[in-house]
């Protein structure tokens, strides 16, 4: 990605007419009253009783999709995967009943519908629990049916981008009038192949670096979503919705 100054973010705002947000961060903390780490943990013990080989533990021990991308390389398109993968998702689904919603998401969500810009997730989780998210919160019609979450493969997960080309395609828009949302390097990745532009979302240090280490500018990077608010105004609405 080229390097953007500190004024990136009116930037891409003003460039785009289609908006991808990924779910977990940008969005809501999912797991905010059912921790990652007891995910993590709870697929561990699914890998022990199901897997008799097991499977390398992936660097990330507390992310559960870490660990479900690791079964499928260790096994790929197996039923044990996709079983897994089910599994995975019920889980996700429990965590959206207590999860927290990331502080500005939902004026931000309302004024982007409210001028005309087109809404999708793109996310690694399952689109389940995306849209019952959305729907217990009342954000779910600014998204209509662009909510494109992983798919039975894993290997399809960001940074591979399937899911934003899905988006791109049932939007109708093209990677020049987009924009992704997210926090962490995999949404980066995933944008960049498809020449989309990209704003990070870097709560803290951490993030922050990673996301400038897969190539996001730091001009481009926010470390709250209430600081968007004040980016849209004066800046013209996207295509009209379909």
């Amino acid at each position: 990605m080229t390097d953007s100054h500190p004024t990136a973010v009116p930037g891409l705002f003003a460039a785009a007419k289609c908006v991808l947000f990924d779910f977990d961060g940008p969005v809501c903390d999912l797991f905010a009253g059912h921790a990652a780490s007891d995910v993590a943990r709870d697929l561990r013990q699914w890998i022990a009783r199901n897997m008799p080989a097991g499977v390398p533990q992936p660097q990330a021990v507390d992310d559960p999709l870490a660990w479900l991308r690791a079964a499928a390389v260790e096994y790929p398109g197996s039923e044990l995967v996709t079983s897994m993968e089910r599994h995975l998702t019920s889980l996700e689904v429990t965590a959206t009943l207590s999860a927290a919603p990331t502080a500005g998401v939902d004026e931000l969500i309302r004024r982007l519908g409210a001028a005309s810009f087109r809404l999708a997730v793109t996310t690694n989780n399952s689109a389940r629990a995306a849209q019952g998210y959305l729907l217990r919160t009342g954000l779910a019609d600014f998204f209509g049916e662009h909510i494109h979450g992983r798919v039975a493969d894993p290997l399809r997960m960001k940074p591979d981008p399937h899911c934003l080309s899905r988006a791109l395609e049932t939007t109708g828009s093209t990677p020049a009038e987009s924009l992704m949302i997210g926090d962490s390097a995999a949404d980066c990745l995933a944008a960049a192949e498809l020449g989309v532009p990209f704003l990070g979302y870097a709560p803290h240090t951490r993030k922050r670096r990673e996301l400038i280490a897969a190539g996001a500018s730091d001009g481009g990077i926010v470390s709250t979503i209430v600081e968007l608010l004040p980016v849209l105004d004066g800046i013209g609405a996207g295509l009209p919705v379909d």
